[in-house]
Parts: structure tokens; C-alpha cells; sequence
């Protein structure tokens, strides 16, 4: 029995199989876009670590970052003071969309989800909240509650958070109202106005939840003229708009984060994964005027806002402004997507190439067109057996989501695009 496997049967007697890990890989080592198994082969790791490592493993920076905040101080408890979280708020609201400027640090994205519901809830003194369907904002209770990225993930767990409906997400390529792009009348706006109607009224609805770019459901942006048409409608109701920027933001798409690109700016916004390169760091941010009506202790932490975590979130953001990584992104991504388009494309199971900078989804089909999880499988493995990591998502997992760093060199991203073309060129 080689090492991996042995760890691998290591982990079954310690962790539950609730926890799912992707690849039986033993990893010792990770430096920028590589990752290094045990035995010594080298993968180009295109998963980011699930699109949280924008500037890629143990970037210097970030690494000298958190080891100078260590001989200092690691941890706080939110009992006092100190420097490096105060200047991580800073800094991190200075990139944030206009009127996001006051902020409060937890440690993952469905704790920032959470965090965001229960502000929307305490400040508008409503309690119904609209997600969309294929969402995923996170599996603790109340975020699973607005997650239907599929059914399993809610599975044994109901009664869920009441008083949450969910309406069609905007994913035009399987238009649930059998539209096209060109002849769209917006339904999926209608929709939401019909909720309104017949099923919570206006008046007690807090917010509107949504994944500008949605991630675990399919890698599909929302439609700009959606992301305006919502804003609209929550301006006209006294709604709060909520954007799920998790996955899509710090810089995924090119943009310091996904509304950008639809120039739509939400009233409460959910950061992590990408904010602090790996250490668990997440916030909810939201306009001043929202934020001061929750008052002291109507939320608390004890690890958020972790100094050690604050001090890699500003060398994370310090080192995309200063290595211009959303330029490189943005045009590198236009590019990609020129690439893919024409050298996958047009083959019969790929179904549609979509995304902004280097947030992209591959949707693989059958010949009729139906989700095509099998041949989205046989790519991923053919992929890692040539020496890159990706990974797949939606319903019937079948959209790959290429997703390297920001800083990716040429080499790499052309290695790694030679090999997906050659993984999708041998399916059948």
C-alpha cells in the first residue's frame, strides 16, 4: 500500500464520510499554481483550493505577512483592540462596491451568509427572505436554507429557516421558461414579482439573496440587465439586496468582484474564500446606514476578525493592486474564453463555454442536449492523470469550473489548456 492510500485509510477511521474530499491525492507541498503529492509529482492545481487561493499557495508575501502578525499576536477573542484587523477592514472596504464601507469579519462564507440574514432580518424588522434556485450559499442551517444547488445537500436536515421562497435563477442557458437570449422577456423577474403577489407580500419581505455569478449550481453569471432589473424592483419594494460574492469575488472574475461587471451595487454584500488566501477569513459588508441600526451584540465572534488571518487578507489585496492581477485577469480571461470557445466549443458534448476572467464554466451535454455528467467526469480524469486539478459542480456535476490564480503564468495556463482540449478532444 503506496502513501496516499494509506493516509487516505488513515483518514476513514478518524473523519466521518460526511466530509468529501475530490481526489485521493496525499499532498505534502503547495507553491504558487503547483501542488506536490508525496510520491513527488507535481499537478497544476486550477481548483485555487475551491477558489480561494487568488495569488496561489503560500504566496511570499502572504506568508511573511502572517508570520510577522504571529510574533506578535495570533488571536484577540474580541475582547480588545489591535492594529491589523482595524487595518484589514480598511483596506478591504476600500475596494468593496460604492456605499460598502462598514463591515463585520466572521470566518467562513456561510457564516457571512448568516450574518447577512440576520442583519437584513433585524434592520428592515422583516423576516422573509427570496434566494434562487441552483444557489448555494453554504450548508449551516440558516445558509442551507437558501441553498438549492440540489436537493441533497437538504436532505434529513428539514425544518429549515422559515419564511424563505425561492424563485428560478436567471441560468438562460436552460432557460426555465424555454426563452432565448435574444427573445427574453424577462420572466424570471416576473416571477419574482409574482412571489411578491401570492406568496409573501412586500412589506414583510427583508431581502433578496443572489450569486451574481452563480457558482456551485453551474458556474453561470446572472445577465446584467437581471442584476439592474433586480436592483430596481428591491428600490421600489424597500428591499435589501444581498450579493453572495464567496466564490466570485477578490478579484476572480477580473474585477475586484463580480457586480461589477453589471455595474449593480447590493445593499449587503458576503466576502471569503479568495479575501485572506487561505486562512479562514470572511465579512459581511454592508452600507453604514444598515449596519449602525445592529447594535452592539446583536451579532458576536470569537475568531473573526482573526489578526493573524487580517494580516494575509491586506497582503492578498496589496498584492493584486500592486501586481495589476484584475487587468491580467480581465484580458487574459477574454482571451481564454476566445480560446475555448473555438477549440472546444463546437464539440457536440460541450454544451456552452461562459464566465469573466478566470472564472469559467465548461457545460458538458448530451447529443439531446440534457446535462452530461459522464463526459464531464472523463475529462476531469483524464486531467488529473496528465497532472491537472480541476473540478467539477451543478446538479448533475457537469460543468467543469477552470479556476486558476490570478497569477498564473503563460506556461502554466497554456499547459493546463492543452490538456483540458486533449482530455475533451478523446471523448466519444
Amino acid at each position: 500500500m503506496n502513501y496516499a492510500d494509506e493516509l487516505v485509510r488513515r483518514s476513514s477511521r478518524v473523519f466521518t464520510p460526511a466530509l468529501h474530499l475530490y481526489y485521493p491525492i496525499a499532498v505534502s507541498r503547495g507553491h504558487g499554481t503547483g501542488v506536490y503529492a508525496a510520491d513527488g509529482k507535481k499537478y497544476l492545481d486550477f481548483t485555487s483550493g475551491l477558489a480561494v487561493l487568488n495569488i496561489g499557495h503560500n504566496h511570499p508575501r502572504v506568508v511573511a505577512s502572517a508570520k510577522e502578525q504571529m510574533e506578535s499576536m495570533i488571536h484577540t477573542g474580541g475582547i480588545y483592540y489591535n492594529e491589523t484587523t482595524v487595518a484589514a477592514a480598511e483596506k478591504l472596504v476600500s475596494i468593496t462596491p460604492e456605499g460598502l464601507d462598514m463591515l463585520f469579519f466572521s470566518n467562513s462564507g456561510a457564516e457571512a451568509v448568516e450574518g447577512a440574514i440576520k442583519l437584513a432580518r433585524y434592520v428592515t424588522e422583516r423576516q422573509g427572505i427570496i434566494s434562487f434556485t441552483r444557489a448555494f450559499h453554504g450548508r449551516t442551517l440558516g445558509a442551507l436554507s437558501v441553498t438549492t444547488s440540489t436537493a441533497a445537500y437538504r436532505r434529513r436536515y428539514h425544518p429549515l429557516l422559515p419564511s424563505v421562497y425561492q424563485v428560478p435563477y436567471p441560468y438562460c442557458f436552460r432557460c426555465p421558461y424555454r426563452q432565448t437570449s435574444s427573445h427574453c422577456d424577462m420572466c424570471c423577474i416576473h416571477e419574482l414579482e409574482e412571489t411578491l403577489k401570492h406568496r409573501i407580500p412586500a412589506e414583510e419581505t427583508a431581502a433578496v439573496l443572489i450569486e451574481p455569478f452563480l457558482g456551485e449550481g453551474g458556474y453561470f453569471p446572472a445577465p446584467r440587465g437581471f442584476l439592474k432589473a433586480l436592483r430596481k424592483l428591491c428600490d421600489r419594494h424597500g428591499i435589501l439586496l444581498i450579493f453572495d460574492e464567496v466564490q466570485s469575488g477578490m478579484g476572480r472574475t477580473g474585477c475586484w468582484f463580480a457586480a461589477d461587471h453589471a455595474g449593480v451595487a447590493p445593499d449587503i454584500m458576503t466576502v471569503a474564500k479568495g479575501i485572506a488566501s487561505g486562512f479562514p477569513l470572511s465579512a459581511v459588508v454592508a452600507k453604514r446606514a444598515l449596519m449602525e441600526k445592529w447594535p452592539s451584540g446583536a451579532h458576536g465572534t470569537t475568531f473573526g476578525g482573526n489578526p493573524v488571518s487580517c494580516a494575509a487578507s491586506i497582503a492578498t489585496i496589496d498584492t493584486i493592486t500592486e501586481e495589476k492581477l484584475l487587468g491580467t485577469a480581465l484580458s487574459r480571461g477574454a482571451s481564454l474564453m476566445e480560446r475555448l470557445t473555438r477549440t472546444i466549443g463546437g464539440h457536440p458534448l460541450v454544451g456552452q463555454v461562459r464566465g469573466f476572467g478566470y472564472m469559467v464554466g465548461i457545460e458538458f451535454v448530451t447529443c439531446d442536449g440534457f446535462p452530461n455528467g459522464s463526459a464531464c467526469e472523463e475529462v476531469l480524469a483524464h486531467c488529473l492523470a496528465s497532472g491537472l486539478i480541476l473540478i467539477g459542480c451543478g446538479p448533475e456535476r457537469h460543468v467543469i469550473r477552470f479556476i486558476p490564480p490570478l497569477n498564473v503564468t503563460e506556461e502554466e495556463l497554456e499547459a493546463g489548456l492543452a490538456t483540458l482540449e486533449e482530455g475533451v478532444s478523446k471523448l466519444s
